[in-house]
């Protein structure tokens, strides 16, 4: 959509409020300025705060026992309790070794949960990636 509200020196892009529609040839997304990164401190199940719509979580490398799922909260200003959390694992772990999802939330904050798949324990700093859908 082409900038085209003036609001004084530059141009800002229409809100889209009650479209039923939004679709695009390319990419959706969000800009660099809406990701951010953290680092987890002390171990697996240590809390984490970032407060950006998107990011990326670096877990702590502390090990995790085999077929073992740890969970810790990721507090967010911009989380409410009727949001859409996307969560994935995006480096730092063995390929196909684990599986993370979003186990509960409220506003605020969310509770990422990261699963051991293998037979074996891995002590790897999981790097995980998110995006928050906003739901009215």
């Amino acid at each position: 959509m082409p900038n085209n509200r003036p609001i004084g020196v530059a141009y800002l892009d229409q809100d889209i409020v009650g479209a039923q529609f939004l679709l695009t040839d390319e990419q959706i997304g969000y800009t660099a300025v809406a990701q951010g990164t953290v680092t987890q401190a002390t171990d697996k199940s240590t809390a984490v705060t970032l407060n950006r719509p998107a990011g990326r979580i670096t877990m702590n490398a502390a090990s995790l026992a085999a077929n073992t799922a740890v969970s810790f909260t990721l507090n967010n200003s911009f989380i409410s309790s009727n949001d859409l959390i996307i969560v994935n694992v995006s480096a730092g772990g063995t390929a196909g070794a684990y599986t993370t999802y979003i186990s509960s939330m409220t506003a605020g904050s969310a509770v990422v949960t990261l699963r051991n798949l293998t037979g074996g324990a891995l002590a790897e700093a999981v790097v995980l990636n998110y995006a928050i859908i906003h739901c009215v």
